[in-house]
């Protein structure tokens, strides 16, 4: 297994969902964790549960991606706490997906505009001094919705997009600093998506026919090992992908 001993790891959306697992895979590699979200509730559950199972070290901030100032309160205290920076991991989003496009509101586009394009530049701009220090690395959550134009997604793939445009020129302007940033794609079962099962089951059943391996993601063995691999030494050479785990589907070399 690789290992993140004493690395601080600071994730969005780190206590429920695709976060938790993303969570629990950098606890087991012994990184020190910062988990962000909107409810307290969660974050200390998910934070008792971490520290309980992993022995590690969890530092809990609730923040609002959209609300700049909320995002520099999670830096600060997180150099407070521990010192440094190593690892940005921007996972949380929220959008209407499964509405049509036609049936989409400005409200629904600046949700998702806010919580991923606005909360992945926040947390970006305010980690890259602590960055620069580390030599650490950001993983951005995009997502095969804007890879692949996925219907009823159009609002969740438009952020996503923006997410990839402004990781690739992150990748080119950080990299003398010695600072990494990757974007990854996954395709997990998430309660989004069981929504949009439960809503849309026909067009769930023709998602999961077009995934070769014929299931989604492990968000803490699929996801949370690609990104404990991204943000070790092994991956010092990766900058500026976009890595699709999404079990086949979208083929391409």
């Amino acid at each position: 297994m690789i290992s993140l001993k004493d690395k601080v790891v600071i994730i969005t959306g780190g206590g429920r969902g695709i976060g938790f697992g993303l969570s629990t895979a950098f606890a087991k590699a012994g990184a020190k964790l910062v988990i962000t979200g909107r409810t307290e509730s969660t974050l200390l559950s998910a934070k008792e549960q971490l520290e309980s199972a992993y022995g590690c070290e969890v530092l809990t901030v609730t923040a609002d991606g959209a609300d700049e100032n909320a995002i520099k309160n999670v830096i600060a205290k997180t150099v407070e706490r521990f010192g440094k920076i190593d690892a940005v991991v921007n996972n949380a989003q929220a959008s209407a997906s499964g509405k049509m496009l036609i049936d989409h509101t400005k409200e629904d586009l600046d949700l998702a505009i806010y919580s991923g394009i606005y909360a992945s530049f926040f947390y970006m701009r305010e980690a890259f001094p602590h960055l620069k220090e580390t030599k650490g690395c950001v993983i951005n959550f995009a997502s095969g919705a804007g890879l692949f134009g996925r219907i009823a997604q159009s609002s969740y793939a438009a952020a996503k997009e923006g997410i990839r445009g402004l990781s690739r020129v992150a990748a080119t302007e950080w990299a003398p600093y010695g600072v990494r940033v990757n974007v990854i794609c996954p395709l997990a079962m998430t309660e989004g998506l069981k929504k949009f099962k439960e809503e849309y089951p026909e067009r769930y059943e023709q998602t999961i026919k077009g995934v070769p391996m014929g299931r989604f993601a492990d968000p803490e063995k699929d996801i949370g090992g690609m990104c404990v691999f991204l943000c070790s030494d092994e991956a010092s050479y990766v900058t500026g992908e976009t890595i699709t785990l999404q079990g086949g589907s979208g083929l391409r070399p």
